[in-house]
């Protein structure tokens, strides 16, 4: 279980990380939006691995304000979390490029969706943290049901049968389509457009729909896994929005490379099961976050480096 210290030490000190943490994310996505790509055009791989590292780095920028203002312990929390919540969000990358494969989405419009989708996705899976943080508070048992859930979701990935996604039986897109009036075709980058005085959706707000429902799928996963990391609500909320911010530029790095790591999902796999495991013991026997990032640090490189050399023989 990770260790408890109060923070911070006055109504006036606790309020400075969460103002910082608004202005630092609200300025870099209105940047994002308005100034860097306000003319939509398509992501190459290498320049989305540019931005790539420029979100990791802004992160790590963060990360030191964390060390000032908490301290080391935290600080590691907040990288262990961030660490786990982009690992997560690689099977999201998959799913966002069969969807989009499934629309016929032209990758120059696939980054407005991608950018309205993670907004809603913060605001979401600050819902998620809110009432998770509330939830254990006052039934700390739930813990053992979270880190049971964990466990049994990495077996499942790793034996899983690699059986195709199909996006038309997805129920949010059929529920969509049943009420909301749409028109025919895609009318640019719009989500909605205006025919014989009758407001539409576009298909690109159906996409945006789906893709918001998946991410809050996946979410189921990765918020409890988080909790094993830390229970302090703006570690788990800042790191995971930090990772959510770059999950456009890795969707192009990995679209670009799809199929490419054969094992990651082994990989991943078994770092949901080591956080389950990590919950259901946290009680008796506390593995500390060190050895954690580590472990889920190491088990993801592996499963990495395992899938380019597998992919580099088969070339030969």
């Amino acid at each position: 279980m990770p260790p408890r210290r109060a923070i911070p030490r006055s109504d006036t000190q606790a309020l400075i990380p969460w103002i910082t943490f608004s202005v630092v994310v609200s300025v870099a996505l209105v940047l994002d939006l308005f100034v860097f790509r306000r003319n939509p055009r398509e992501m190459s791989v290498g320049r989305s691995l540019v931005w790539l590292v420029g979100w990791v780095a802004l992160a790590g920028l963060f990360n030191l304000a964390v060390w000032h203002w908490f301290g080391p312990a935290r600080a590691l929390e907040f990288v262990t979390a961030y660490v786990v919540e982009e690992a997560m969000s690689v099977d999201n990358m998959f799913v966002f490029y069969v969807i989009f494969t499934y629309f016929a989405v032209s990758k120059s419009h696939q980054h407005r969706v991608l950018f309205w989708g993670i907004l809603g996705a913060l605001i979401l899976r600050g819902v998620f943290v809110g009432v998770g943080t509330a939830m254990l508070a006052r039934f700390e048992w739930l813990i053992y049901l979270f880190g049971a859930f964990l466990v049994y979701t990495g077996i499942r990935l790793f034996f899983h049968d690699g059986e195709s996604i199909e996006p038309e039986k997805n129920p949010v897109l059929k529920l969509f389509r049943r009420f909301v009036p749409m028109s025919g075709s895609f009318v640019g980058h719009r989500f909605t457009v205006r025919e014989h005085g009758r407001l539409l959706a576009t298909p690109l707000l159906l996409v945006l729909v789906v893709v918001e429902a998946t991410d809050v799928a996946f979410a189921t996963d990765s918020i409890p896994a988080v909790f094993a990391i830390s229970r302090y609500p703006f570690i788990i909320y800042s790191s995971n929005v930090f990772a959510v911010l770059g999950l456009r530029s890795l969707y192009f790095v990995m679209a670009g490379v799809i199929g490419g790591f054969r094992y990651l999902n082994a990989g991943l796999a078994i770092v949901l099961a080591f956080i389950g495991v990590k919950m259901l013991i946290g009680e008796h026997y506390s593995i500390s976050t060190g050895v954690s990032l580590g472990v889920i640090g190491g088990v993801i490189a592996v499963s990495i480096a395992a899938s380019i050399l597998e992919s580099r023989g088969k070339k030969e």
